[in-house]
């Protein structure tokens, strides 16, 4: 006689890690204060109101901010975990290293599209410190997580960097009762099973040591017809020893608002460049893409000095 069983499997999908929202077309950067207070950061009153700017994936939980960046002089710094569905979700809080590719994905060390530029990452994992490890929130409520740099003092200067990653813990059943062990009463035998999704999001931790250096330009920019209307191509380079991260604004002689936009654009220091399509405001006047009109694409800076265009090219519509 053949024994059915129920088997409960949960998988892990990782959805921000580092970088889609970073260096999304779609992301959008906070240009306001952290909101958790003093108070909160002790845990004594968490806000319960996810604060404009926080990232969030396809699972329950938005974090804030974007990106974290500490140095020797301020090692310590707070990320917020706030649970924006009603119902309670526990939490799992990690730090991992991921690479980023050549084509601007992010992956995990041990991936083989990592390969590539594995050699040039600097790590950080060593060398941070959090708290707690593990959280459970009810619906609609917010924790503070407490993340400390201990760089070594001979650490050569530059830029390192790992990811800040919080992963749901599905729920798990009690057990299993000795008619659903066997598959009794289900109508049939055989093997039955229940996949609970583990979704997770991360957020770059960067640790910057002495003097760091960085150069932005743009290459190849055009203006091309696509399946899913006018988009901007161009691609991104960088070079020196910290990371960019940034705007790519595209305006126009005329244009009060920007043609297209792609905000929190970032580009690690294990890469050269990256390649960005952006497409136009779908309400633009048409005029402003006839043929021989200017366009000018800046990179325009949202980390060390937030507001300065770092690199900038005009080009004229084909």
């Amino acid at each position: 006689m053949a024994v059915g069983f129920l088997a409960a499997i949960a998988i892990c999908v990782p959805i921000s890690d580092a970088s889609a929202q970073e260096g999304s077309v779609q992301s959008t950067e906070a240009q306001e204060a952290d909101p958790y207070n003093d108070e909160a950061v002790l845990g004594l009153r968490p806000t319960t109101v996810p604060p404009e700017g926080s990232v969030g994936g396809m699972g329950d939980i938005n974090l804030y901010p974007r990106r974290i960046i500490v140095d020797r002089r301020q090692r310590v710094a707070t990320v917020g975990l706030y649970n924006r569905v009603a119902a309670t979700g526990e939490y799992e809080i990690s730090v991992r290293d991921l690479v980023m590719t050549p084509e601007g994905g992010l992956v995990p060390t041990d991936a083989p599209d990592a390969s590539a530029t594995l050699e040039r990452l600097n790590p950080a994992s060593d060398m941070l410190r959090w708290s707690p490890r593990r959280v459970r929130l009810a619906g609609n409520e917010a924790q503070t997580v407490r993340v400390m740099a201990r760089p070594p003092a001979d650490l050569p200067d530059g830029e390192y960097r790992s990811h800040f990653t919080v992963i749901s813990v599905p729920e798990t059943d009690e057990g299993l009762t000795i008619e659903q062990a066997t598959g009794a009463g289900s109508g049939g035998e055989g093997i039955g099973v229940v996949i609970r999704p583990r979704f997770a999001i991360s957020i770059p931790v960067i640790v910057r040591i002495g003097e760091t250096t960085l150069d932005v330009g743009i290459e190849a920019a055009t203006v091309v017809e696509t399946a899913s209307g006018v988009a901007i191509r161009l691609r991104l380079t960088r070079a020196g020893t910290r990371s960019a991260y940034g705007d790519v604004v595209v305006s126009a002689d005329g244009a009060q608002e920007p043609v297209a936009i792609a905000r929190g654009v970032g580009i690690y220091p294990e890469v050269d460049y990256r390649d960005i399509e952006l497409f136009v405001r779908p309400d633009l006047d048409p005029a402003l893409l006839q043929s021989g009109r200017a366009l000018t694409i800046s990179f325009v800076d949202d980390d060390v000095s937030p507001g300065e265009t770092l690199a900038s090219q005009d080009i004229l519509v084909p």
